[in-house]
C-alpha cells in the first residue's frame, strides 16, 4: 500500500536545509507577531542568558542556565503549534480541545518549573 504524500514534505539534500532553515525563520516571526507569552520568555531568556554568561561560575553550569531557559521557548514554540492546530480544527468550544490546549500549558509550567529549579541549585550552590 503506497502511503500519500504531502506536497509539503521536506526536500532532499541542500535544498532541505535552506528549506527548513526558511520555515524555523518563518516560525520564529510568527511566534514573535503573534505570541505574548513567547516575547515575554523571550526576554526573560535574553536577560538570564547575560547574567548566566557573566557569572563566575563553571562553563557547564552556564550551559545549563541558558540551556533550561532555551528549553522553555522549545516547549512554548510546541505549544503554541498545538493551539494552533486545535483553532485550525474547530474553534466551537470542545473538552477535547480544551484538554489539548491545557496539556500544552501544563507542559510549559513544567519547562519553567525546571528551569527556575536549575537556577536556584546553581544560585544556591554559588552563594552558600
Amino acid at each position: 500500500m503506497v502511503q500519500p504524500v504531502s506536497q509539503f514534505k521536506s526536500k532532499s539534500g541542500v535544498k532541505r536545509i535552506f528549506a527548513a532553515l526558511t520555515y524555523s525563520i518563518a516560525g520564529f516571526k510568527a511566534a514573535w507577531q503573534n505570541e505574548h507569552a513567547f516575547r515575554q520568555e523571550l526576554l526573560v531568556v535574553v536577560i538570564g542568558s547575560v547574567a548566566a554568561l557573566s557569572m563566575k561560575i563553571s562553563a557547564f553550569e552556564k550551559l545549563m542556565l541558558v540551556a533550561v531557559l532555551v528549553l522553555v521557548l522549545i516547549v512554548e514554540l510546541i505549544n503554541s503549534a498545538l493551539e494552533a492546530v486545535v483553532d485550525r480544527i474547530s474553534l466551537e468550544p470542545h473538552p477535547l480541545s480544551k484538554n489539548a490546549k491545557d496539556f500544552g500549558s501544563a507542559a510549559v509550567a513544567l519547562s519553567i518549573g525546571i528551569a527556575l529549579a536549575a537556577w536556584a541549585v546553581v544560585l544556591f550552590n554559588r552563594f552558600y
